[in-house]
């Protein structure tokens, strides 16, 4: 009981004040535990809500909280492969790391993990969702475009090769001394045809699957 009332103690203020953070981020107000509650309003009345709202979700009579649980785990799942992709992403903007960026052979292992975590979210997602799918072919249907995916990178991680090759080595020196331009003066990336119907698709799988995330959690609701 002591450990579960500690892990809940430590999620429920880490997520809810990465979440008040990243609101900060977002409409680009005060945020900081550092500022007092008159100079940080916003930052601290998201935290302060969000903390009332899961607490009073938990205090509802009757209200099924393994479901809740389950439903939430599949949510990370679903989100956090989804975030590795604008990870590798950031890790290939030049303007942001300068000399830093992936090299194309890291590209290549990148894609493969990421494609992996994906297919992953893709499974979770759909066997929680529609219990009766065929898994075995599921699992090869999604194995089937990892290592597709994984060979396009390749192929792409070739001419990206040999584009780069032509271009002025950096010295250890230089590369030491880089450092990032201030946010301000960053440059909105340009993304290309490609790039930009990836990431449509994948706005829409992250849509759909929360979609039906709530429409089975609540199904699994009723029928209790």
């Amino acid at each position: 009981a002591l450990l579960l009332l500690d892990a809940s103690i430590v999620g429920a203020s880490a997520v809810t004040l990465a979440t008040s953070y990243a609101f900060g981020d977002i409409f680009g107000v005060r945020q900081s535990l550092n500022r007092r509650i008159g100079e940080a309003r916003t930052f601290y009345g998201s935290f302060t809500a969000m903390v009332a709202l899961a607490a009073g979700l938990v205090l509802i009579p009757g209200a099924p909280l393994g479901i809740i649980t389950t439903a939430v785990q599949v949510l990370a799942g679903i989100l956090l492969p989804s975030a590795t992709v604008f990870a590798l992403l950031l890790c290939n903007d030049a303007e942001v790391l300068g000399p830093w960026i992936n090299k194309p052979w890291l590209n290549v292992v990148a894609v493969l993990i990421v494609g992996v975590l994906l297919a992953l979210s893709v499974f979770l997602v759909l066997t929680t969702v529609f219990p009766s799918i065929n898994v075995e072919v599921l699992a090869i249907v999604l194995a089937v475009f990892v290592l597709a995916g994984t060979a396009a990178s390749g192929a792409w991680g070739l001419q990206e090769q040999k584009r780069l090759s032509g271009r002025r080595v950096m010295s250890r020196e230089e590369r030491v001394n880089w450092r990032m331009p201030a946010l301000a003066l960053l440059q909105r990336p340009k993304w290309s045809p490609v790039r930009r119907v990836a990431i449509v698709t994948l706005s829409g799988y992250l849509v759909f699957a929360i979609l039906m995330l709530i429409v089975r959690a609540v199904q699994l609701a009723i029928a209790r």
